[in-house]
């Protein structure tokens, strides 16, 4: 099971804590990777023992682990000090990310063993998204791998800009200078167009630590630093001065005389009298104070955890980004970006999830996956969908306006998580390329004439009628005579039928679950239009999906969508058959049918259940007008 972000957070947050007290040392945070059995952990083992950072009880334990359950006869198998899961050592290969920190004369260290396996694909981007260096290894007599590749973009993606490619296991093919040189020849072809600024390949033998913590007289063709020397002297800080970013993560209000906002600076610096601006209120100030549990500072810098006070009482809020004054970001509500999909369900466009950036929540759909990455070519491919571990640029849509920089900037401010709004698990990780120009030319028109009044002179109650159930269930059936009785009672109503329909607005639409989706996104955008007009409108599709329903619903509001579930069993709904489409579906002439290899999910709490086994249509009819008089829908306004 993958530790969440959250907790990722907090234990870094205190590892680096701790040894900002304690050593007054650069930190550099780095990760391996590379394919399954490259060495990863072994190579972190063997920097943590030649580094002396091991106890003597650990030391001890190490030995003992590796007589029972290590991989390399009577010597000590280093990977056991990080494979920390059963799972992992069972099977000698890493799962979770292992978080590790340990430090030489000249530096400190936070390095992340993150795992090779292609299913763990969202593990190593969860460890690569804080840091500052990657060494990927590659297992010399193998070459480059599919895993070599994926990861070598993912990190091009998350802004790491150094890379070591450590060529391991040199003693299995003889310390062979023309294999080490194929391997590096190769990489540097691969990644020309990923954006590393250094790329240093090193070969070594994590197992017997040639080239780690010192030269190795076994490769006297290569010249360069030992591994360990080259993490104690790189240089990975960037040149450029960043703009202020904090993101405010809570209004600290103890009492009547103070109120600060607390947060961790993303980047750039901060210090009292300095002007700031804050998203998307547009207000500014100064800051008054800098407020800490050790007593106030006179400057506030990356990643440090602070409280501002300001000159004046302006309204921030948890969720706004407090600026320099001078170099606000930016604001937008549709944008463009790189998306790694985390989750075994597929991600379809048109579909509403939660995007959270590091201090706000707000809803959005893809509106459009214009490619996929292959990661081995690197070129670029038509799709509809994303699966677990695919990587593509897609288009946003957001319910409100977020603050952002682009990922290449600043990956604080520019990066996202996507959330299930029904399972409320992490899907996917973002990175914000640039907003879309049409985000600050449309604007939303204000009209004198609006729904109150369109709905009065009509008098009624305008609200959407969603009906939902298999096909065959009389979906059609019993909206047609709901709206022949509102008809004769001088309603004004329309019917949007799932078959009309995809006669004209979609009739471009087939039937994989992406195409539901947009059909039904359609429908609802359509739907909620006519409401707005003062009308109360019938739908009735199958909607198959949960999601979709619930995103119908929120474009509506409140009161304004009642959901109707014509609830038919599959077997009584295969009985009726009119159109013929089960036996055809039964038969395979017809693929992606609901009920059958396509599923449906049914409501969890709809405004008004029809049970067709104990209803007619007549009676069904009946019922739904009832709940309307009820509702006040049928009254003037």
């Amino acid at each position: 099971m993958a530790t969440s972000p959250k907790d990722l957070a907090a234990v870094e947050s205190d590892v680096v804590a701790y040894l900002e007290k304690h050593e007054q040392k650069s930190l550099l945070r780095f990760i391996t990777c590379g394919s399954v059995d490259d060495g990863k952990s072994t190579l972190i083992g063997r920097l943590l023992y030649d580094s002396q950072m091991l106890y003597e009880d650990q030391l001890s334990s190490l030995e003992q682990d590796s007589k029972k359950m290590g991989t390399q006869g009577d010597q000590i198998d280093f990977a056991l000090l990080v494979d920390g899961l059963a799972a992992e050592r069972e099977q000698g290969i890493t799962i979770d990310v292992a978080y590790r920190f340990f430090s030489t004369d000249r530096r400190k260290f936070i390095v992340a063993d993150t795992p090779g396996h292609e299913q763990y694909t969202r593990n190593m981007a969860t460890g690569a998204s804080t840091a500052q260096l990657a060494i990927l290894l590659v297992d010399a007599r193998a070459g480059l791998m599919t895993q070599t590749r994926r990861h070598s973009f993912i990190c091009s993606l998350l802004g790491i800009r150094h890379i070591v490619l450590a060529v391991n296991k040199m003693d299995l093919v003889d310390y062979s200078e023309d294999k080490f040189k194929e391997i590096e020849a190769d990489y540097r072809d691969f990644s020309k167009g990923l954006g590393f600024e250094g790329i240093t390949c090193i070969p070594i033998s994590a197992l017997a630590g040639d080239n780690i913590t010192a030269s190795s007289e076994n490769t006297p063709y290569y010249t360069g630093p030992s591994l360990m020397d080259h993490l104690e002297t790189v240089n990975v800080e960037r040149s450029e001065q960043r703009p202020f970013r904090m993101p405010v993560q809570w209004v600290n209000r103890p009492n009547l005389d103070f109120r600060g906002f607390s947060g961790t600076v993303a980047s750039g610096s901060i210090s009292p009298g300095d002007e700031i601006i804050t998203i998307p209120s547009g207000q500014r100030s100064k800051v008054a104070r800098i407020v800490t549990m050790g007593g106030d500072l006179d400057m506030a810098e990356t990643d440090q955890a602070v409280t501002i006070t300001l000159e004046d009482e302006i309204d921030i809020s948890r969720g706004d980004i407090i600026c320099g004054g001078q170099a606000p970001a930016d604001q937008t509500d549709q944008f463009s970006a790189h998306l790694i999909w985390m989750s075994d369900e597929e991600m379809l466009p048109g579909r509403q999830y939660i995007l959270k950036t590091a201090n706000k929540s707000v809803t959005g759909v893809v509106t459009d996956l214009r490619n996929k990455i292959d990661v081995n070519t690197l070129e670029q491919r038509p799709g509809k969908t994303l699966g677990l571990n695919e990587i593509a640029v897609c288009k946003f849509n957001l319910s409100a306006p977020i603050g952002y920089d682009p990922y290449k900037e600043n990956r604080a401010t520019g990066s996202f998580i996507l959330i299930d709004r029904q399972t409320h698990s992490t899907v996917a990780a973002g990175m914000i390329d640039h907003s879309l120009r049409r985000a600050s030319n449309v604007v939303w028109q204000d009209l004198e004439v609006g729904t109150a009044e369109r709905a009065a002179i009509k008098m009624q109650r305008p609200a959407l009628l969603w009906f939902t159930g298999l096909s065959g269930a009389g979906k059609s059936t019993i909206a047609n005579l709901v709206e022949k009785r509102l008809y004769d009672r001088g309603r004004h109503t329309y019917i949007l039928d799932g078959d009309n329909v995809r006669h004209g607005l979609n009739k471009d639409l087939g039937f994989t679950d992406a195409d539901r989706v947009e059909n039904i996104r359609r429908v609802a955008e359509t739907a909620k239009l006519m409401v707005d007009a003062g009308l109360i409108v019938l739908s009735a599709f199958i909607s198959p999906f949960r999601t979709e329903r619930q995103m119908a619903r929120s474009l509506l509001g409140e009161g304004k969508f009642i959901e109707v579930f014509i609830d038919t069993p599959l077997n009584v709904a295969e009985e009726r058959d009119v159109k013929g489409l089960y036996k055809k579906a039964r038969a395979g002439e017809i693929t992606n049918f609901t009920g059958i290899d396509s599923e449906y999910e049914p409501p969890k709490e709809a405004e008004i259940h029809i049970d067709t086994t104990a209803l007619s249509s007549v009676e069904a009819a009946e019922k739904i007008i009832a709940y309307l008089e009820e509702g006040g829908y049928l009254d003037a306004e």
